[in-house]
């Protein structure tokens, strides 16, 4: 079997290099998916011109082929979002709508061609919507294919309006680093599972 390999689409709206909470809890579960042998890669969505609409290549300079084929040659899809006013941020939401022109997209064999890929979620805030936000992109993940681990989703959130960002903590809390591990390791397990044998054609 080759290497596994994780891509995360990070959702944050401030770009590169600035610190990111988004960024950096996206780089936790990558670190673990390294420390298990499997190659990632990761790109902040701001950093590219990801064009509004629905279909695989909006052209006219639309950068999101270019993300998607990431995502098409990763077994793992990591997607990470701040949450703002009580939502994903727009980024993740444009990310849901351009993935949405995969739907209809099959592979070689007729399958869905997100078919076999994992996805997980992350989300950091300083409001409440942890919960409301990884269903709405869980949600979204799984019509268009990808599958979901157990307890495949981890968060922080902090203490309602105060300014304490997770990229602002000391450490980070044992709670978040437990869910975190294990994400990566339920992730990994249903990676391997797919990719011995993908979901059946009839």
């Amino acid at each position: 079997m080759q290497d596994l390999t994780a891509f995360a689409l990070i959702c944050s709206l401030t770009p590169s290099p600035a610190p990111s909470s988004s960024d950096l809890m996206a780089r936790h579960i990558l670190d673990g998916f390294a420390e298990r042998g499997i190659a990632t890669s990761s790109a902040r969505v701001v950093d590219h011109d990801v064009a509004p609409g629905v279909q695989k290549d909006m052209g006219n300079g639309d950068e999101w082929p270019v993300l998607r084929e990431k995502i098409l040659a990763a077994d793992i899809l990591v997607l990470s979002t701040p949450i703002w006013v009580g939502h994903p941020s727009s980024l993740a939401q444009r990310v849901m709508e351009r993935l949405d022109a995969d739907i209809a997209e099959t592979d070689e064999e007729g399958r869905p061609v997100m078919a076999g890929k994992v996805a997980v979620v992350a989300v950091v805030g300083n409001e409440d919507g942890a919960h409301k936000t990884v269903a709405d992109m869980m949600q979204g993940l799984n019509d268009i294919g990808f599958s979901l681990p157990s307890q495949g989703s981890t968060y922080w959130v902090g203490e309602a309006m105060q300014a304490v960002d997770f990229k602002d903590l000391a450490e980070v809390p044992e709670v978040v680093a437990t869910t975190t591990a294990g994400v990566v390791r339920n992730a990994e397990h249903l990676a391997k599972l797919l990719r011995r044998e993908n979901f059946p054609l009839e």
